[in-house]
């Protein structure tokens, strides 16, 4: 009965949250509407502004309501006034609040890269675009042989649609996973990693191919929930889950992991997948080492 009463306490207000910072976010994302630069800026200001505070005031929510411990290891080396590509690992919605906990209003509130459909979904959509969170298009292989002369556009309007990251800091989370880790997709795969499921280099590639000059870090996140097995968000809210450990680590961004052309260079491609495959053995390690299921 703690835990039901809990979990509904939190989730009241939660929605009490986002019920009374959606709506001036959602005036100021119809403003920005208006094709006049310097209202587009103050406005993408003040939704940035809005995000975070609805982030920290759940923070505040877990902090009073739940006894969950948030174990962050590495925060102390972020900064706002840089940008970053975060790459982690993905096994629950959980996973998200862990993200908020470590880094909202220690570092750029978060961007990630979004499929062209999403704009139409209601109220969603409209407040992606006004979070400048860039939407990409990707055309399949099969598409690109039927139309040949297609080939690098989809890069070419992602790059575009980034280009007002330009003079703003930002951070852009990538999982290279695809999905959320299970051990039946983990099965399904015979993934050759004991807690991860297979990385997906390309997107990663597409990242850095659109955002390479404009990051100044990588930051490997590893979200480990110590403990039989992996919660799910009402054991979050309802209080059932102990610790969650965010281990941060920053790697250097080398020019030779975004200057290459992944779809049509071979050794360029081959280069990333080790790349990836050596980030991923060693995450692996570390999961099991900080006491990940698996």
């Amino acid at each position: 009965m703690g835990h039901l009463l809990t979990g509904l306490a939190v989730l009241v207000l939660l929605a009490l949250n986002t019920l009374v910072l959606i709506g001036p976010l959602m005036l100021l994302a119809l403003l920005k509407l208006l094709p006049i630069p310097r209202l587009r800026r103050l406005c993408s200001s003040g939704v940035a502004w809005f995000a975070e505070t609805w982030a920290q005031i759940d923070k505040a929510i877990f902090a009073l309501l739940i006894p969950t411990v948030w174990d962050i290891r590495g925060a102390e080396q972020l900064r706002r006034d840089t940008s970053y590509l975060v790459i982690s690992n993905h096994q629950s919605w959980v996973d998200i609040p862990a993200l908020i906990e470590a880094f909202n209003r220690k570092a750029p509130f978060f961007k990630f890269f979004l499929k062209q459909e999403l704009i139409w979904v209601p109220f969603l959509g409209l407040a992606f675009w006004a979070l400048d969170y860039p939407f990409m298009k990707r055309y399949s292989k099969a598409f690109l042989e039927r139309n040949p002369h297609m080939k690098g556009k989809d890069l070419e309007i992602t790059r575009h649609a980034c280009e007002k990251f330009r003079d703003i800091p930002v951070s852009v989370v990538n999982y290279l996973e695809g999905t959320r880790f299970t051990q039946a997709k983990h099965d399904q795969q015979q993934s050759p990693y004991r807690h991860l499921l297979k990385p997906k280099a390309g997107g990663v590639a597409f990242v850095l191919a659109t955002l390479g000059e404009q990051l100044d870090a990588i930051l490997d996140v590893t979200v480990v929930y110590p403990g039989k097995r992996v919660p799910g968000f009402w054991e979050l809210i309802s209080g059932q889950v102990p610790r969650v450990i965010v281990d941060i680590r920053s790697l250097p961004l080398e020019p030779s992991l975004w200057q290459g052309d992944y779809q049509n260079d071979e050794q360029f491609r081959q280069r990333m997948q080790e790349w990836v495959s050596a980030l991923w053995q060693d995450k692996d390690r570390r999961i099991g080492e900080l006491g990940g299921q698996g």
